[in-house]
């Protein structure tokens, strides 16, 4: 990749564009059987950190963690609410659904590359959710890239 590679979070559309992916989702999971119990209290910003988080892993400003305390915040967030695998995949799901109403980039590269921080940051949520797990020693937030298939990488 060059310098001149933009970041997923400007091929995404940057700020705009994933505060009106976490709106989306965020609605779909509100009206989710299996998902609204875990969501019940969350905060009517839930949506925004969301979108914050998401925009700094996919490289765009580091706001999250100035605003909001970064990595060990988000991870706090999750402790001791024993995520199910099957309340994951829904999310994953969800967040997939999302993508496609609220007009994110459909080319194979962009795809493949959030869809890719999707499975692993649920993952490691439904990880760090569960009883008794260790917290992590990680401080900063991963930065999530291209991957293998950069734009215009045929």
């Amino acid at each position: 990749m060059t310098d001149q590679t933009p970041t997923l979070y400007e091929w995404a559309g940057g700020a705009e564009a994933l505060e009106r992916l976490t709106e989306e989702f965020y609605r779909r999971v509100r009206e989710d059987e299996l998902l609204a119990p875990l969501f019940r209290y969350m905060d009517d910003d839930h949506p925004q950190h969301v979108a914050t988080f998401l925009g700094e892993v996919l490289g765009g400003p580091e706001r999250y963690t100035e605003r909001h305390g970064g990595y060990p915040h988000m991870v706090s967030r999750h402790g001791n609410r024993a995520i199910k695998p099957e309340q994951r995949a829904r999310w994953v799901e969800l967040m997939l659904e999302a993508m496609d109403v609220v007009g994110l980039p459909e080319d194979a590269e962009f795809r493949s590359a959030f869809v890719g921080y999707i499975e692993f940051g649920s993952r490691r949520a439904m990880a760090n959710s569960q009883p008794d797990v260790r917290p992590s020693n990680r401080t900063t937030i991963k930065k999530w890239g291209w991957g293998e298939a950069v734009p215009g990488d045929d």
